[in-house]
Parts: structure tokens; C-alpha cells; sequence
């Protein structure tokens, strides 16, 4: 747990060193659980948003994105049930005062089991080598089973308890595993209690004439609210989807694990909107879609997994989540929900227009069902940013830090870097920038020996160094260096821009998905 704690803390760190992250309002102490991304962070969040945009909306006919206002008519709210229940389960410790979600607790609890059982299999597969059957290893073994039983069955029983509203069954839980503070170790709990997440605020001139609004909880509800619009002026047919980025807002009391949870945050939605009946077989295509979505970024597939939800929303009859492995170890990345028609058929009963859609093959109308693909922002920059950052020992033993993101996000793509700052090499470095600024983010970067400005880039993450000497006044040719494996080799500067395209193409990075 402590390596996994101090990788965090590293990760932490070297966001902020390098540009990528800041807390809000530093100079004044900060805004806890709210943070702003610097200039290198707001190019890889939008290099990130641009890579899902174009693999949702552009690389599909049927796909179509809008734009939602943050704030909406607050029927809205009453509507999608977040009036009435969106509420988060929390528990306070009576002796260091810290406030939690119970549900967190009992999940962070079976994780540990989780863990246990991974250990067993991992001693036993080095014991027995290639021999080792793991299948058989989990259904045989009784330490492996009892964890892996016992994981499933508090996942349940706090499945349940949520679905009935059955707090006092969740604090009987946290209390029977004995799961204490992770501050103080007290084991001395509140009873759990709903708390809604929204915010509150005000549209008006005056207090008195003053609407109270809600600022967005999710950007789904801008989707279904202009199902009808964007269905009648697109000309969409059955199947079809919307898509959409943008700000949520959660007063979420237990913020923690950094830009992992906030209280402002980004989400990448997409609603497709189907036939009744054919929701799973489409739930189950855009689980194996998203998956090589993420996979198409190079980044280790053992860090991915499924999580089947045991407690589903009532008006759900199918939902996942892809878990990632983030330096605290697995959580929710993103969210595969088959909503059937509850949203459509519920602004329908709130607004009095009709959400339906006339399919000409059956003949009729219908309320379509829905399927959901929703990803945070922040935490898929979590996840490529901390497992992008690494610590390698090199050949001759020195240590050197780089930031391997994947070349199609990172935000600089090249820096060029003049041997030396005299004899015309600073001009001509600035000539290749001024070429390649057009196609490319590229900086320049002149200060300190040129070992040094390597060391820099690596931790910055960017891809290609191009260095400027002597030989380029005779021959127009440059050293390029590759971050990964910090080869080098010679060529000429009107290669460059094809060199640099092959590697950072959105399209050729895209086209993995579908390998």
C-alpha cells in the first residue's frame, strides 16, 4: 500500500512541476476538491476530449454532437428523479470527526479481499510455474475461494441495502467487518444518512422575482431534453446517438484521490437511442467498443477490467462500468448503462410533449430505449497521466523520469533545441518552428546543455526532440530523438513533418479501435 501511496504522491507532484495541474485558488490556500489544469494540462484535456469526439461523432454516420446550457428549466431535475434521489450515502466517524460514503467504505473493504485473493494466485503461480492452471487454482483453493466468496457477498448485501433504501442495514455491514476510520482507526460510526449533491443557485434580477435553479448534476439530461430537435433537424433514423462534453457540478462532500472525484468536473457522454428490444444486444456492442476505445491508446490492457453492477438504478436492466487501475487501485473510469425509456418517457410526463419516434419499418411510434456511454474527463487524464509517468534506470545506472503519454495526446509534439545559442542555430530552429507550427504544438527550448534539455522534455512527455547544430548549416539536416527509447538518428528538416505525422495522426491512432 505504501508503494501505491507514494507513486500517488508522485504523480501529484510532478503534475504541478510540469504545468499540468494546479489547485484552485492557490495564493488564497486553495479550494479543496477543486483544481485547475495549467498549460500543459489544458492541452492534454483537450487533446483527450478531441481523441473520444472524433471516435464517437466523427467516425460515426448514425453519431451526432450537441452543446447543452449548464443551466436548465429545474422541472428538468424533477423529472430525471435528482430532485427526489440523488443522494450520496454517508457516514461520519464520532471520534476524528472525517465524513465518508458508506458505500466507499464497504467497497474499499472488498477490494482489500479482492487483493488477498490476487496474492494467493500470484504465490502460486510462481510456485508451480508453468504448470500452473488458474482457473483451476481459483475454483479449488479454499483461501482463494473464501476471499473471493466473501467479496461477492458484502458486494451484495450493500447492493441491496442501497436498492431498499436500507441504511441501517449499511451501517450494520461497516460495523460486522469491523471497517474502521482510515484516519484514526476508530471504529465508533454515525448512523448513514442520504445527502443530495446538487447545487443550488439563483437566475433573476431581484430575490423576490429569483428562480431557483440547479447547476448540472450530468450533461445526459441536455441530451434527452433535445432528443426531439436534434432527431426532427437531423433526419436521424433508429438506431442513433447524441453526443456531447461538458462541465457536472456535485457538492460531493467526500472529494478525495486528487482530480479522481471533484465537485467541478468534465464528462464525455454519449445516449444512443434504440428499439425496445434491442437495448442488450447494443449495450453489449458499445461495452466491447469503449474497451477498444481505451485500448487503442497503447496503454497495458491488465489495467482495464469489467465490473458488473450488482445495485443498478431502477430504471436500468443493464450497467457496467470499465474499471481502471489508477495508483489507488481499481475504480470506476467509465459507465455502459441500458437506461430502457425511463428518461424520454419521464420529461414526456413532466413536459406534455411527446419524446417518440415514427419507425416506418414497424409502422408505428415508440418511446426509443437507451443506451449510455459515459466517461469522466479528469479521470481519463488520471489514468493516462499516471501511468504514463515513470521512473527508468538506464544503462549506465543514472535514472531518468519521462512521461510516455500516448504521442496523439501528448501536448507538445516536438521541441527543437539549438546545440548552442550563437553561430545562425537559433534562427534556424526558429525557422523549423515556424514551418512546422501550422500541422503541430511545438516549443523551443534553448536553456542549459542539451543533456539537460532531454531530461526536461522526457519528464514534460514530449515525443520528438529535434536539436539544430553545425552539420544543419551544411547539409539541412537534424537529430531527431524519440522519447520512448531515446534512439536518435539523423535527417533531413523536410522530413520532419511527415516523421512527426505518422506517429501523432489521430486517424492512424483511431484506426486500432477497429483492428
Amino acid at each position: 500500500m505504501k508503494n501505491k501511496d507514494d507513486k500517488f504522491k508522485k504523480v501529484i507532484s510532478h503534475a504541478k512541476e510540469y504545468g499540468y495541474i494546479f489547485q484552485s485558488s492557490e495564493i488564497y490556500e486553495g479550494l479543496s476538491a477543486v483544481y485547475d489544469y495549467g498549460q500543459n494540462g489544458a492541452e492534454l484535456k483537450k487533446n483527450i476530449r478531441d481523441y473520444w469526439w472524433k471516435a464517437m461523432v466523427q467516425m460515426h454516420e448514425n453519431i451526432v454532437g450537441i452543446d447543452a446550457a449548464i443551466f436548465m428549466h429545474p422541472t428538468t431535475w424533477k423529472a430525471s428523479g435528482h430532485v427526489d434521489a440523488f443522494n450520496d450515502p454517508l457516514i461520519d466517524n464520532k471520534d476524528s470527526k472525517k465524513r465518508y460514503r458508506a458505500d466507499v467504505l464497504i467497497e474499499d473493504f472488498a477490494e482489500k479481499l479482492n487483493l488477498k485473493a490476487k496474492k494467493e494466485i500470484t504465490k502460486a503461480a510462481k510456485r508451480f510455474g508453468d504448470a500452473f492452471n488458474e482457473e483451476e487454482f481459483i475454483t479449488t483453493n479454499p483461501r482463494v475461494i473464501r476471499y473471493l466468496s466473501k467479496r461477492d457477498e458484502v458486494l451484495k448485501r450493500m447492493g441491496e441495502s442501497l436498492e431498499n433504501e436500507d441504511l441501517s442495514d449499511v451501517k450494520a455491514l461497516i460495523e460486522e467487518l469491523e471497517i474502521a476510520c482510515p484516519v484514526s482507526g476508530s471504529k465508533n460510526w454515525t448512523d448513514v444518512k442520504q445527502f443530495n449533491l446538487m447545487f443550488g443557485t439563483k437566475l433573476g434580477a431581484t430575490a423576490e422575482s429569483a428562480m431557483d435553479l440547479f447547476l448540472r448534476p450530468e450533461t445526459a439530461q441536455g441530451i434527452f431534453v433535445n432528443f426531439a430537435n436534434v432527431q426532427k433537424t437531423g433526419r436521424m433514423k433508429i438506431p442513433f446517438g447524441i453526443a456531447q462534453t461538458g462541465k457536472a457540478f456535485r457538492n460531493e462532500i467526500v472529494a478525495r484521490q486528487f482530480i479522481f472525484r471533484m465537485r467541478e468536473f468534465e464528462q464525455m457522454e454519449m445516449q444512443f437511442f434504440v428499439r425496445p428490444g434491442d437495448e442488450l444486444k447494443w449495450y453489449e456492442y458499445w461495452k466491447e467498443k469503449r474497451l477498444n476505445w481505451h485500448l487503442s491508446l497503447g496503454i497495458n490492457k491488465e489495467n482495464y477490467r469489467f465490473h458488473d453492477h450488482e445495485k443498478m438504478a431502477h430504471y436500468a436492466n443493464a450497467a457496467a462500468d470499465i474499471e481502471f487501475n489508477f495508483p489507488f487501485g481499481f475504480k470506476e473510469l467509465e459507465g455502459i448503462h441500458s437506461r430502457t425509456d425511463f428518461d424520454l418517457k419521464a420529461h414526456e410526463e413532466y413536459s406534455g410533449k411527446k419524446l417518440q419516434f415514427f419507425d416506418h419499418e414497424l409502422n408505428k411510434s415508440y418511446v426509443p430505449y437507451v443506451i449510455e456511454t459515459s466517461i469522466g474527463l479528469d479521470r481519463m487524464f488520471l489514468a493516462i497521466f499516471s501511468s504514463a509517468l515513470q521512473n527508468e534506470t538506464l544503462e549506465d545506472g543514472s535514472e531518468r523520469v519521462v512521461l510516455k503519454l500516448p504521442a496523439v495526446l501528448a501536448p507538445t509534439k516536438a521541441t527543437v533545441l539549438p546545440l548552442v545559442k550563437k553561430d545562425g542555430l537559433p534562427e534556424i530552429a526558429r525557422e523549423i518552428i515556424n514551418d512546422l507550427k501550422y500541422d503541430f504544438n511545438v516549443s523551443y527550448d534553448e536553456k542549459d546543455a542539451i543533456g539537460r534539455r532531454y531530461r526536461r522534455q522526457d519528464a514534460v512527455g514530449t515525443p520528438f526532440c529535434i536539436t539544430v547544430d553545425h552539420q544543419t548549416k551544411e547539409d539541412d539536416t537534424v537529430t531527431i530523438r524519440y522519447r520512448d527509447t531515446m534512439a536518435q538518428e539523423r535527417i533531413a528538416i523536410k522530413d520532419l513533418r511527415n516523421i512527426i505525422y505518422k506517429e501523432v495522426s489521430v486517424g492512424d491512432w483511431l484506426k486500432k479501435i477497429n483492428n
